[in-house]
């Protein structure tokens, strides 16, 4: 039985404290980097410094500006206790593998030489992947207004498929722009090693894609019909 209930947090600005926070995240990505890195002269790390806050922030803020109260949604406790039980775990392993084990190896690697220099070029091919992902990322946060942070049906809020915007190419873009970053990550950071924690990530974001795609198409109507029209999962011609 679907719930008449009006969902407390549609339309609901987010506090000073949420943004405060978003911010705080952003930075702190880019400087443990840094840290890491012992090299505050280090070029290639403060693009990427500027490439992730300006999509973070950024997309959060135009799809704020879209689709008021969606910050305040992804950032409700209430969601983590509806998520289903295997997203508890996978949500957060994710948002983790996919951040602060690749910035702490690629800082290391830059600090103690591990990988030999590469080319300028393949720097410069690296930081275009990671500003096409990363932007590809905060396009399927401003198209979705029930992009969550969790994977469950909000149902309070008239949970429908989205299927416009990158949503056509594929089903899961906020994934796939993260994982199109990664092997830019690898080029621009020059971190060979950095392949280690990139792969655990792809697993991880793989498995959750699989699980959060079955749960869609047997729980959230329209969606077994999308999956007829978009075939592909994360990566076009591959899955």
């Amino acid at each position: 039985m679907t719930s008449n209930t009006v969902d407390p947090t549609t339309n609901q600005a987010p506090s000073p404290r949420l943004w405060f926070a978003l911010i705080f995240m952003y930075l702190f990505i880019p400087l443990i980097l840094l840290i890491f890195g012992g090299d505050f002269s280090w070029w290639q790390a403060w693009i990427y410094a500027v490439l992730i806050f300006l999509s973070g922030i950024g997309g959060r803020f135009l799809a704020e500006k879209r689709h008021p109260g969606i910050l305040v949604e992804r950032a409700t406790s209430e969601r983590t206790l509806n998520a289903k039980p295997w997203d508890k775990v996978l949500s957060p392993l994710m948002a983790i593998s996919l951040t602060f084990p690749i910035v702490i190896v690629a800082g290391l690697d830059h600090r103690y030489g591990w990988t030999p220099l590469f080319s300028i070029w393949l720097h410069i091919l690296g930081l275009i992947l990671i500003a096409l992902g990363y932007t590809f990322a905060a396009w399927a946060l401003i198209e979705n207004r029930f992009f969550s942070s969790t994977v469950h049906i909000q149902k309070d809020r008239g949970h429908s498929v989205c299927d416009s915007g990158p949503y056509r190419i594929v089903r899961h873009p906020g994934y796939a722009g993260n994982l199109l970053a990664l092997p830019g990550i690898i080029m621009a950071l020059n971190s060979i090693w950095t392949l280690i924690p990139v792969v655990v990530a792809l697993i991880i974001a793989v498995i959750r894609t699989t699980l959060e795609d079955n749960t869609l198409q047997k729980e959230l109507p329209g969606y077994q019909d999308y999956t007829k029209r978009v075939h592909y999962r994360l990566f076009p011609g591959i899955y």
